[in-house]
């Protein structure tokens, strides 16, 4: 496989497909989906994410991510 040109990854979140930046991070990718990295969980390739390296974790094409943000109320 070639190695990415564009500048843009290609991954699949909640089973939609969806592009973003080379070189960005899983957090990255729950702030552009306006989520705080403070209140998800995250499961990357079929593992899950700790919180504390979502910062860390550098998205590779083709990854594969599910996101479940914590709703509070009452």
């Amino acid at each position: 496989m070639a190695p990415e040109t564009s500048g843009e990854l290609k991954l699949t979140v909640n089973g939609e497909m969806r592009r973003i930046a080379a070189g960005a991070t899983i957090a990255d990718l729950v702030e552009s989906l306006g989520l705080n990295p403070q209140k998800v969980a995250v499961e990357h390739n079929a593992e899950i994410a700790p919180r504390s390296t979502l910062a860390d974790v550098a998205l590779a094409d083709g990854d594969v991510l599910e996101i479940v943000h914590f709703v509070g109320g009452g």
